[in-house]
């Protein structure tokens, strides 16, 4: 198999280094918020991800030009709905412009104002604790007041598609030794590769 490769020296690169990100798989979330007017906000967003587990923080990110930047930044909390596969119509719907995106979804809203998606398999209620500025998007950072879990699975983004997860099979090697040490899962307090 060919690898691809290039170095970054123009804006033309851009699409090549969104091809390659898209080889990163994700969760599928969708954040939303209350305005201090009272309006529900809602986009999709596969830029989530954990900080720190003490204290506890999240994270995700925004472009710079989107419509519901400023209600995002005003507003001082948020909510990340982590969508199963049987959500697959949220995720579309929300990354699509619409006057009223709560009208038709059965949500409630939270102890801090912002909306929950209903089903969602798992909730964080945050308050944002930090905006930082990096390149074309807004990066804001969150403390976990509150979080739900629920039995699911996962909606996943990898090569601009959406997917469902396959449990990959134990090698029977693996399986047969007493001696094997199981992999660890990702936590947030250790060290990743660069």
């Amino acid at each position: 198999m060919s690898e691809h490769v290039i170095t970054f020296a123009s804006r033309d690169d851009h699409g090549h280094f969104r091809r390659a990100l898209g080889r990163f798989a994700t969760g599928v979330t969708i954040v939303t918020t209350r305005t201090l007017g009272g309006k529900l906000e809602g986009l999709t967003a596969n830029s989530f991800s954990s900080v720190s587990l003490d204290p506890p923080l999240v994270l995700w990110s925004l472009r710079r030009e989107a419509p519901s930047l400023a209600s995002f930044t005003a507003a001082g909390h948020f909510a990340v709905n982590v969508l199963g596969t049987h959500q697959t119509h949220l995720c579309r719907h929300f990354a699509t412009p619409h006057p009223d995106k709560f009208g038709d979804v059965p949500h409630a809203i939270g102890e801090h104002g912002s909306p929950l998606i209903e089903g969602a398999i798992a909730r964080f209620e945050c308050r944002t604790e930090q905006v930082i500025e990096a390149g074309d998007h807004l990066i804001f950072i969150g403390r976990v007041l509150r979080a739900a879990h629920r039995d699911g699975e996962p909606l996943i983004y990898a090569t601009g598609a959406l997917c469902s997860p396959a449990v990959l099979p134990i090698p029977p090697s693996t399986a047969a030794s007493p001696a094997a040490t199981p992999v660890p899962a990702p936590s947030a307090n250790r060290e990743r590769a660069s």
